[in-house]
């Protein structure tokens, strides 16, 4: 009986890994999705409306950028670095307009507030927010490489998900002016 058991629960157990071993890839499975946020990151690389922003560290990593302020205004003001840590407002949705997170639920560090490192974030933010001064505001594109790439974030934040951020820098924490 024991080894009839064992020999069932061993067949179990392979019938469950070739399973696996003939299932899908994530890229399979998330192909529509996938080719759905290249092609509409296209058109609006191509609208006119935004601008290619590349990363000064790595120039094939890009994200479009509109400003929604008089960027005369604030180019003056501070630019944070890689290493800074700044105060942000933003809302996250995808290309389809599915609302993935926000700051303006946030009540700590201050009422919608976002307080973060610029390099604790996906790539596409580090790009943005290295060309942006406080007081801007800004919608950014960030296409799948910059943002999670193939990896599923939850049930919304699929694999291959473009990121659409409207952002606003709103101060840079703790910098002392010398």
């Amino acid at each position: 009986m024991k080894k009839f058991l064992y020999t069932v629960i061993m067949a179990v157990v392979a019938i469950t890994m070739l399973d696996s071993c003939l299932g899908k890839t994530v890229e399979d499975q998330y192909k529509s999705w996938r080719e759905k946020n290249e092609e509409w990151y296209q058109q609006q690389s191509a609208s006119g409306q935004y601008t290619v922003v590349k990363a000064p560290w790595d120039p094939s990593a890009q994200v479009l950028m509109r400003w929604h302020n008089d960027t005369m205004q604030t180019r003056n003001n501070l630019k944070p670095l890689v290493s800074s840590t700044v105060d942000m407002k933003y809302q996250l949705n995808l290309y389809n307009d599915t609302l993935v997170d926000s700051s303006y639920d946030n009540t700590y560090p201050a009422d919608s507030i976002y307080r973060s490192e610029v390099n604790g974030n996906v790539e596409g933010w580090m790009i943005a927010l290295t060309r942006m001064h406080v007081g801007d505001s800004c919608t950014v594109i960030v296409p799948y490489p910059q943002g999670y790439g193939s990896t599923k974030m939850s049930d919304i934040l699929l694999p291959y998900s473009n990121l659409v951020f409207k952002m606003k820098l709103v101060d840079i924490y703790k910098y002392k002016a010398n």
